[in-house]
């Protein structure tokens, strides 16, 4: 292994016991740039592009109660070409990174904590939290970026080298939230922004050359929690679920516990990509939470919609703990809100809603191939967790024509990442590539990125590439193929 760059930055953070700050999850404060890595298997020499993951890694002794998606954003990056892989890792140089390593401690608490407890008004739906820009990360314009979970500034870097562009212009006051969609199909972005402040939502469309073109309100009845979106080719989809903060607790600006309305639907707005609120088709179906969206597409007169639906967006505390700490675990465990692949199916001209699941095994955290977004596909890769923990143990491929499915274990104390579908060179079929994810290995303490065949996700990886370090788990994953990446630079070269 050929270890370029290695660079520790300052932190804080004194030893705990906190579940979140251990094991798999304990920070990183090394950066590296790595080539010549170990690998088990060979490198397919037919895949070019990048695999982003983004993580959260505390540097800071915490103000309050610390939850995961607290931590400073991380970005990791593996990119391939001709059967060689180079390795990346950067802090994300946020605004809010930069003011507390000028102060060697915390600025800001978390957002299970007393807003009081904040220094300096914050970002986000909540008004006092760090945007650390640790949830999500995607690929538009040839650029990297990434975002925070209640809303915030939007960061971009470079897809390969990681150099850093600073918060995004174009983000309006209200913000972003935690996953934008891209359609890599016309090279658009759609995003959408919340908060307590009437009209409570927004939607925007930004283009192919990242120039905001389109920002209207799409308003909700009241302040609420909506963290994903879809769309199809011709539609966008956003989503009024009957989870939210708890109005009387608001009042005074209390965010914890949150509420869960059981008795009010489930609220879908259908409308075009370039609509506005005139333009929007509401529909109503049974009441649940929803983290995240898989595709959508049109069917004839109908819209067809995969998510993960919780059969139980409301569980009680995990046991042995304190009753709010045993609230935040157990809404970071899938087996407590019993996430379940499932289908809606809207028609827009008799305004019927039909749903159902499509398994009863507790899954979340899915990908597709990027190429099907918005038109009817075929496969779906999802993962499964840890009882009691949000750590991904497994991948399972669903065939959703057939009803088959697949699965592949980790293994013994190895815990993965969202696995993107990362298609292979002059590839013939929607599933003719390869998952892409990085695996930490508790057992032989090291991380490494694996590939394995989208075909027979069974055999096993194909390839095993050893980190220079064991990474902290995290949250969201993403694929960019490299012509696309590099015909985006090579275009702002010539202007």
């Amino acid at each position: 292994m050929k270890i370029l760059e290695k660079n520790t930055i300052k932190h804080t953070l004194r030893r705990s016991i906190h579940p979140y700050l251990n094991g798999a999850w304990k920070p990183n404060y090394t950066e590296y740039t790595a080539t010549d890595m170990e690998v088990i298997g060979t490198i397919p020499s037919d895949i070019d592009g990048v695999y982003l993951r983004n993580t959260e890694n505390q540097l800071h002794e915490p103000i309050g109660y610390y939850h995961p998606f607290d931590g400073d954003g991380m970005l990791h990056a593996m990119s391939f070409k001709d059967g060689k892989a180079e390795y990346r890792n950067r802090f994300i140089r946020t605004k809010g990174f930069e003011e507390e390593q000028k102060l060697g401690k915390s600025i800001w608490t978390g957002f299970a904590n007393d807003p009081k407890k904040s220094k300096r008004p914050g970002w986000g739906a909540q008004e006092h939290l760090k945007d650390s820009s640790s949830t999500d990360v995607v690929v538009h314009a040839g650029k990297v970026l990434s975002t925070f979970w209640q809303c915030g500034d939007g960061y971009r870097l470079d897809p390969y080298t990681l150099e850093q562009y600073g918060a995004e212009n174009w983000v309006p006051a209200e913000g972003i939230s935690a996953h934008p969609k891209v359609d890599i199909n016309t090279g658009e972005m759609l995003f959408f922004n919340y908060s307590k402040k009437a009209p409570y939502q927004h939607y925007g469309v930004v283009d192919k050359d990242n120039n905001l073109v389109h920002y209207t309100p799409i308003p909700l009845p009241g302040p609420r929690l909506p963290h994903d979106m879809a769309f199809t080719k011709n539609y966008s989809i956003l989503i009024d679920l009957p989870f939210f903060w708890d109005p009387e607790k608001l009042k005074k600006n209390q965010h914890v516990p949150t509420y869960y309305g059981d008795t009010l639907p489930t609220r879908f707005a259908i409308f075009p990509r370039y609509g506005s609120a005139e333009d929007v088709m509401w529909f109503e179906a049974d009441p649940t939470y929803v983290l995240h969206w898989m595709n959508a597409y049109e069917d004839g007169d109908e819209i067809v919609l995969d998510g993960y639906f919780q059969d139980n967006p409301d569980p009680a505390p995990m046991k042995g703990l304190p009753k709010l700490v045993g609230k935040f675990m157990a809404g970071l465990d899938q087996r407590s809100f019993k996430s379940k692949l499932h289908r809606w199916r809207f028609n827009l001209k008799t305004g019927e809603v039909t749903e159902k699941h499509l398994d009863d095994k507790i899954l979340e955290f899915g990908t597709f191939n990027q190429h099907y977004a918005g038109v009817k596909s075929r496969y779906l890769y999802s993962t499964w967790s840890k009882p009691g923990w949000f750590l991904f143990s497994g991948i399972v491929k669903h065939d959703l024509e057939t009803g088959e499915s697949w699965s592949l274990p980790f293994g013994k104390k190895r815990y993965g990442s969202e696995a993107p579908f990362v298609p292979r060179i002059g590839a013939t079929s929607e599933d003719d590539g390869y998952l892409v994810s990085f695996i930490t290995d508790m057992k032989e303490n090291r991380s490494e990125c694996i590939l394995v065949d989208a075909q027979d996700i069974e055999a096993g990886p194909v390839c095993q590439i050893i980190l220079p370090h064991r990474i902290c788990s995290g949250t969201h994953a993403a694929w960019a193929d490299g012509p696309s990446i590099r015909a985006y630079s090579e275009t702002s070269s010539d202007e």
